[in-house]
């Protein structure tokens, strides 16, 4: 298997491509500077530039052919302000949505976060408050797709803590902190796994062990 992974050098992402190459896969990061390749080649994976807040919907498409499947992990990132929570987290979410679409790319998962499709209480801090609408309005851009075959991840509160391998898995999950490593162990099971397509899943750490909890959410 080919996948792409838009935010190739992030930490889910780098993750996510040291387990697919281990197994023999192939994985490509898409990193908007040079100079994070390292970081993607450190993976065994492929780097490729690509600005997802400057390239076209054609461009990227460029980059996804001949893949079987992609992965949105980019983000505007910690620093950023609000402007660019739309422009990373929201614009280049729909983006890269769009570009699986014209390359074919029928599987799509998606890294968002719990809780987005609720307005931000009272009181939030208005760049995460920003973050948590364009990662909202990304989910619901890509959810109303009827040419993708998307599964939407929306991690807890994440942590670069070691991985358990044990999970709560499902669409009603409560806020809860989940390490890097068992987000990028879900990520790589719900590429093996089709019938997830069309489901949008919390995640959070808990007791049962990655396969069985995505074994779990498949449609009876």
């Amino acid at each position: 298997m080919r996948t792409v992974i838009a935010g190739g050098n992030g930490k889910i992402a780098v993750r996510l491509e040291r387990l697919l190459t281990a197994r023999g896969d192939e994985a490509v990061g898409l990193i908007r500077r040079p100079e994070a390749a390292d970081a993607v080649r450190a993976a065994h994976a492929e780097p490729v530039v690509c600005d997802l807040e400057s390239a076209t919907a054609e461009e990227v498409a460029g980059h996804l052919a001949g893949a079987d499947a992609a992965v949105f992990a980019a983000g505007a990132g910690p620093g950023s302000g609000a402007a660019r929570k739309d422009t990373m987290d929201r614009a280049g979410a729909e983006l890269f949505a769009e570009a699986c679409a014209r390359a074919g790319v029928r599987r799509l998962l998606v890294v968002s976060a719990l809780r987005v499709d609720e307005e931000p209480p009272p009181g939030t801090d208005p760049v995460f408050a920003a973050y948590l609408r364009a990662k909202g309005a990304a989910d619901a851009a890509v959810r109303a797709r009827t040419d993708l075959d998307w599964t939407i991840l929306r991690p807890g509160r994440l942590t670069d803590e070691p991985g358990t391998g044990r999970v709560r898995l499902g669409p009603d999950v409560t806020r809860a902190e989940v390490p890097r490593e068992d987000v990028a162990a879900v990520l790589a099971a719900l590429l093996d796994e089709p019938r997830t397509a069309g489901l949008t899943l919390g995640l959070v750490s808990g007791e049962t062990p990655v396969p069985a909890a995505v074994t779990a959410t498949l449609p009876a």
